[in-house]
């Protein structure tokens, strides 16, 4: 999919919200995902994952987190607009894999041109759902680490939907490390092909 954006790090909350609406005018689906180029995904995994919320209306499901507000302008991930968040985030999804329902899709799309666009699109969306009946899942399933993390997951049959470094925030040198990635905790082409929701 294509869309009509700017591109770069301060524009990924209005990418993320342009995401949003386009899928959902696009196609009628029961969740959309929003995933960093740059983490090994597990669809099967993904699939049943979500299958299990189908009959929940307002579901996002991530693996939350919150802490800290990034106040310091030597940091990464600076947000320039700490002052409105106190001493810690809310809780939100970590912005490298996370889904939400229909409903919620939908939301954003209807009011694109009102929802406040901070810095970090994770933090972003999160603020966006303040306040509305919103169901938070957090799953770990959702941001596995890679070897050995995922391999060992992989091996105990708790096969990771999504795998990324947290040191990179997604695979590190992810042209030379995505297969190696995926050798190891992939699932099989069979689980794929096989799969029901």
């Amino acid at each position: 999919m294509r869309l009509d954006h700017v591109e770069g790090y301060l524009e990924l909350s209005g990418k993320t919200k342009t995401y949003f609406a386009t899928a959902v005018a696009l196609w009628d689906a029961n969740f959309y995902v929003k995933v960093d180029d740059d983490v090994h995904v597990n669809i099967a995994t993904l699939g049943q994952i979500l299958s299990k919320h189908i009959s929940r209306p307002r579901v996002y499901t991530g693996c939350m987190k919150s802490g800290p507000v990034l106040s310091d302008k030597e940091v990464r991930y600076y947000e320039p607009e700490h002052w409105k968040f106190g001493d810690k985030y809310f809780r939100h999804a970590t912005g490298q894999l996370y889904a939400i329902s229909k409903d919620l899709a939908t939301y954003i799309s209807l009011n694109k041109h009102v929802l406040h666009k901070y810095v970090n699109e994770d933090v972003s969306l999160g603020a966006w759902f303040i306040g509305l009946d919103v169901e938070h899942i957090d799953d770990r399933r959702l941001c596995c680490g890679t070897p050995p993390d995922c391999e060992w997951k992989a091996q105990a049959g708790n096969t990771c939907a999504a795998s990324f470094d947290w040191r990179c925030s997604g695979i590190c040198n992810t042209v030379e490390n995505i297969q190696g990635v995926h050798n190891k905790c992939g699932e099989s082409e069979k689980a794929l092909w096989t799969a029901s929701f």
